[in-house]
């Protein structure tokens, strides 16, 4: 069976590297006892596939992972129902650390894409400082009324300039908040993912974050939008008490 786990990744642990991250994952599957299949070899490992990076700062109430588990004797898949998975996000968040925090558990299709290959958006929360409504609508508007947007990226250690218009496929003003505004961005991901900064680094004037959130990644379902694993809500974005 091929289980995908939705978490959320908020507060102190939002400094935390992906990579360390997955680490941290490893440790909970183990101690949650969960019969989570190995790779064979002379180092065997987990079989675990996380979804797209989150740039270490950053908070999500949107993360993946897919866990591969055990087959039972005979191949036979483990009966699967809500109180499995209610007692499987249990004994996974008493595991985890305070921040990471299980949202939803399913089981999946093993013959389906990777998230990596299967996501191609993210919605963002983006906090910034010291900008009115008025003035962030403005900025928003000239951003999208252009016919280009070209940012520099570093491939292959050499810098190109690429247009990233295409990727910016939503921006509007939120709401304002107590220290300036927020907006709300849907970001393309395909073939590589517009970052919330490379997005405020190509406004006029540049702006930048206090705060990002990954509310939402978005697959395509024939012609609709669907997230990987959807939840009940989602919590209003960066309402934590930050330290």
């Amino acid at each position: 069976m091929r289980l995908r786990i939705r978490f959320a990744k908020l507060g102190k642990v939002r400094f935390t590297s992906h990579r360390d991250v997955a680490r941290i994952w490893e440790r909970a599957l183990r101690k949650a006892a969960l019969p989570v299949a190995y790779s064979e070899g002379f180092s065997p490992r987990p079989k675990l596939s996380f979804g797209l990076a989150l740039s270490t700062g950053f908070e999500s109430h949107a993360e993946y992972l897919d866990i591969q588990l055990k087959e039972q004797d005979g191949g036979e898949a483990a009966p699967w129902d809500r109180t499995t998975a209610d007692d499987m996000a249990r004994r996974l968040d008493e595991a985890l650390p305070v921040g990471i925090d299980v949202l939803a558990v399913a089981p999946t299709d093993r013959g389906g894409d990777s998230l990596q290959q299967a996501v191609v958006s993210c919605t963002w929360a983006i906090d910034i400082d010291d900008l009115d409504t008025e003035q962030a609508a403005e900025q928003v508007a000239r951003l999208l009324a252009a016919e280009q947007i070209v940012v520099e990226r570093e491939r292959k250690g050499r810098i190109v300039c690429e247009d990233i218009r295409h990727q910016v496929l939503a921006l509007d003003v939120s709401e304002a908040t107590e220290t300036g505004v927020r907006l709300l961005a849907d970001l393309g991901t395909q073939p590589r993912a517009l970052r919330p900064e490379e997005l405020l680094a190509a406004m006029d004037p540049s702006l930048e974050a206090r705060s990002v959130c990954r509310m939402h990644q978005w697959m395509l379902q024939e012609d609709a939008r669907v997230e990987p694993l959807t939840v009940d809500a989602v919590p209003a974005p960066l309402a934590e008490v930050r330290a």
